[in-house]
């Protein structure tokens, strides 16, 4: 008889050298220029077994031509100026790090739509980390204004109003987006209310804009946010670029992110390789913060969707020929099941470290919190290969794919955990494993190179081909902005603020 989790194990959810020196340069300094040349390396689409050599998965994927690009391509009006404006929008971005991200990304959008201002956006902290940083704490603000100064105006906080002589501070009034919102909902029931009261309130503000959208330059705009404006805070690229020349050191270094972390795990609903007392534990945290659902362990497995154990990743390694001696920065939050999960991993794979272990210990005291994820994503980012070991709801590792994708197609490894299930329960059933079964799913992927976006694949995981163009492109649509595109944003924008000035002359 099979054992699912019941309905009590379900609950609506209350609410995841030298060389090194440029790469960094090029994000803290070079954000600017926002159509960056991408280096090409080896792989194209899929490739036999035979085929494959491995070191060579140390380059970058093959970029068949194509290079960052988030520049506009078609005409590009400056944002309103402050008489122009509809009104004020502030935006409460919950959940972790990464599902902020795109939050903050679709708030810049959403500004875009309604012709309005943008608050700072603010994220809620206290919920998910317990940590009172904010946006400040995190980003570099006047870095992120001045880099969507073509895009968006941007104020700290919305201002006091005089009205008959009277000044009042202006509040925002209150709105529920609906999940996936269309650009349709913003150009009219949002822009209406916010006319009607000088300011909105969209709380809360996680996956509140539908990702696809007609509009290649609303989909470019995401992709200057996300990938130039969105800068951590000085000691946080500090702290990063610290540990990744630890590591490169002594040569390459893969990151890895795993996801065998309590509230996935419960999530998941994969409870079944864990000890009865642990598995009450799973149950418990399923009840207290996901909607109800009736999940078997084996059957979810056999669909790919259970995050890969340690042990598991180890021997997807081994088999596509990574030895002991490959250098490992695992990014991830407290492992759930103890040590003995771990233990194998560390038996097939000794140079392991994380943010806390691979540097002098005044590195720990800056990787807390929201700090501590960043740190963790720059140093995945800029890493030679990176392993997202559950890809699902994970924003963390779906945002880190679509930036190494756009950072000079840098090589990922996918597993396809659904084409690896009957593998590993074989293993489970005691039917021993096949490394060749293991590498023929393997090596039948990307790599990080470009490739079409197929739902439910996200715009943030994969932004090609809207954020990336082709120098000798056949299509228009696919070419690059000249190279005087800043130049033109430039005159755009100051004559905007000329006229706004001689306006305000004229008023006076």
């Amino acid at each position: 008889m099979r054992r699912g989790l019941g309905s009590e194990a379900s609950l609506r959810r209350r609410r995841g050298p030298a060389r090194l020196w440029v790469a960094v340069a090029a994000l803290v300094v070079g954000t600017m220029c926002l159509f960056s040349s991408s280096s090409v390396g080896l792989f194209g689409a899929s490739y036999r077994v035979q085929d494959v050599d491995v070191n060579k998965l140390w380059r970058t994927a093959d970029s068949n031509g194509w290079r960052a690009s988030s520049a506009p391509r078609t005409y590009w009006p400056p944002p309103p100026t402050e008489s122009e404006s509809n009104g004020y929008l502030r935006v409460r971005c919950n959940g972790g790090l990464n599902q902020q991200r795109s939050a903050i990304c679709n708030a810049v959008v959403a500004a875009r739509i309604m012709n309005a201002t943008l608050v700072l956006p603010e994220l809620d902290t206290n919920s998910f980390w317990h940590d009172e940083s904010g946006f400040v704490g995190i980003y570099d603000v006047p870095h992120f204004i001045k880099t969507l100064k073509y895009d968006v105006r941007i104020v700290m906080s919305i201002p006091e109003i005089t009205t008959n002589g009277k000044t009042k501070k202006l509040k925002g009034h209150q709105i529920r987006p609906p999940r996936d919102a269309p650009v349709s909902w913003y150009a009219t029931v949002a822009l209406e209310t916010m006319k009607k009261y000088g300011a909105i309130y969209l709380t809360p503000f996680s996956h509140r804009l539908a990702e696809d959208i007609d509009d290649p330059e609303l989909q470019r705009l995401r992709c200057r946010v996300n990938y130039h404006a969105l800068r951590f805070k000085p000691h946080i690229m500090k702290t990063s670029s610290e540990i990744v020349n630890k590591l490169r050191s002594e040569g390459h270094f893969m990151s890895i992110h795993l996801r065998f972390e309590l509230d996935m795990l419960a999530f998941a609903g994969c409870i079944d390789i864990f000890k009865p007392q642990e598995q009450k534990i799973l149950l418990k945290y399923r009840i207290e913060h996901f909607a109800e659902k009736e999940l078997i362990p084996m059957e979810r497995r056999r669909m790919g969707k259970c995050p890969l154990t340690p042990e598991e990743v180890g021997l997807i390694l081994r088999a596509m020929g990574f030895d002991n001696r490959t250098r490992i920065y695992l990014a991830s939050g407290e492992l759930f099941g103890g040590k003995r999960f771990m233990k194998p991993f560390k038996a097939m794979f000794p140079r392991l470290e994380n943010h806390s272990t691979v540097g002098p210990g005044k590195l720990e005291e800056n990787t807390q919190g929201l700090a501590g994820s960043a740190v963790d994503y720059m140093v995945c980012l800029l890493s030679d290969i990176f392993i997202p070991t559950y890809d699902g709801p994970s924003n963390f590792a779906n945002n880190l794919m679509g930036h190494r994708m756009y950072y000079g197609f840098r090589t990922t490894i996918t597993p396809n955990r659904k084409a690896l299930a009957p593998i590993f329960i074989d293993r489970m059933e005691g039917r021993g494993i096949s490394f060749e079964r293991i590498r023929r799913v393997m090596f039948n992927t990307h790599f990080g190179g470009p490739h079409k976006r197929i739902h439910p694949e996200s715009f943030y995981t994969n932004s090609w081909p809207e954020c990336f163009c082709q120098t000798a492109a056949r299509n228009q649509a696919d070419r690059c902005a000249p190279d005087n595109i800043n130049d033109v944003l430039e005159s755009q924008f100051q004559s905007k603020e000329e006229m706004e000035e001689a306006r305000a002359t004229n008023q006076t």
